[in-house]
């Protein structure tokens, strides 16, 4: 029954694609324009780096300068450290890649790369600065409560999936294993020597994950176009386009004509989301490590709660803002 339906939805798309040619090839073109001028420039590097650092020394290097710190904070191994890097700095996806490279490469247990995944895959901070705040927002002003509610909420939110995920003396132990591990001078079985194979190998996984990451951004980026049509139809509409994709929909609701305090408290709660066109190449970087995407979804809806309602006690808050 299943197959039957999907076969069904897989014709009726394809028919929908020759019935509004227009629509879909202006949704293509801003997809893969956004793809080409943004995302590719500014994620490819990280992830042929980060994939490069995972298998080599330079991975202990920053275990053994940042672990402590982020060991305290977030109760994460070491090595898993490097995911809360690159999770609040990098932007989408680069959190869960990182995540499912350290559980690949086993630096990290299942059980802690769920735990990560669940707060640290964030909007970058250049993106929230430029994009969000100086080209759409036209508030400098805001930019100081912007980031910190942005980077404080899924900080928050980390101890109660902590509480959901750590719980269990197995992942205490497991923890400590990879604690001891970082501190270990000689575990040299654990990293490939330097060379330019690994570099290829490193440099080849990036590229399929940023091709993935571009054909996700097309697809809804053609949706979104595609729903646009019916928006006016389905007011109901209007509230999911949005959702959809992070870029557009930041856009969409900047241009609403809504009052600035209701659409900053929206913007902040679709940032923190991430919209599903990110929930949909966070599957896709996870998917052979063994993480699933649900338990994803569900937490980042907890995180986009948490920040709505720090955007609206800033709000209404006289000393925080006047």
């Amino acid at each position: 029954m299943k197959e039957k339906i999907v076969s069904v939805l897989l014709i009726l798309s394809f028919l929908i694609l020759l019935a509004f040619p227009v629509p879909v090839f202006s949704g293509a073109s801003k997809g893969l324009l956004l793809w080409y001028r943004t995302v590719l420039p500014t994620l490819l590097p990280f992830m042929i780096l980060s994939n490069f650092m995972i298998h080599t020394r330079a991975l202990s290097y920053i275990s053994r300068l940042a672990g402590p710190f982020i060991h305290r904070i977030f109760g994460v191994s070491y090595k898993g450290s490097f995911a809360v890097i690159t999770g609040f700095f990098c932007g989408y996806p680069m959190g869960a890649k990182v995540t499912a490279d350290l559980i690949r490469s086993e630096k990290i247990s299942a059980r802690e790369g769920n735990y990560l995944l669940s707060f640290c895959n964030n909007t970058s901070p250049m993106f929230i600065i430029s994009y969000l705040v100086w080209q759409n927002l036209n508030r400098k002003d805001f930019l100081v409560p912007t980031l910190f509610i942005l980077t404080l909420s899924p900080i928050c939110c980390s101890f109660l999936f902590r509480f959901y995920w750590m719980r269990g003396s197995g992942q205490k132990n497991a923890m400590k294993k990879n604690k001891e591990k970082s501190n270990c001078h000689t575990s040299a079985i654990s990293y490939k020597p330097l060379n330019f194979q690994l570099f290829d190998s490193c440099m080849m996984d990036s590229f399929e994950a940023i091709v993935k990451v571009g054909g996700y951004i097309m697809l809804f980026s053609i949706l979104t176009e595609l729903l646009q049509l019916l928006s006016g139809r389905l007011p109901m509409l209007k509230f999911l386009l949005p959702m959809l994709e992070i870029t557009n929909g930041i856009s969409l609701l900047c241009q609403a004509g809504a009052p600035f305090r209701g659409t900053w408290i929206q913007v902040l709660a679709l940032t923190s989301f991430g919209g599903f066109c990110a929930a949909a190449q966070t599957e896709c970087m996870i998917q052979k490590a063994g993480l699933k995407i649900a338990p994803y979804i569900i937490e980042k809806l907890i995180t986009m709660l948490v920040t709505s309602l720090f955007a609206i006690l800033y709000l209404t808050s006289p000393r925080l803002h006047p």
